[in-house]
């Protein structure tokens, strides 16, 4: 199960990491859904650190919503 963590934790790191450097490149409504989702399911099965992580890439996500 620690290894499922890991990977859904992971996932949403290179979700929101991948619209980041998308941020020139308008990226899509549903690459930001996607990203917010990986973000959702990792926090549930997530450690207390990794909460606090996933929620700062919730605000970066935010951020870069608002910017564009």
């Amino acid at each position: 199960m620690e290894n499922n963590n890991q990977n859904l934790f992971q996932q949403a790191k290179n979700a929101v990491m991948n619209l980041m450097n998308q941020q020139n490149n308008s990226s899509s409504a549903q690459d930001k859904q996607a990203a917010q989702n990986a973000i959702q399911a990792a926090y549930n099965e997530a450690t207390p650190e990794e909460k606090q992580q996933l929620q700062q890439l919730e605000n970066q996500l935010k951020q870069q919503n608002q910017l564009q």
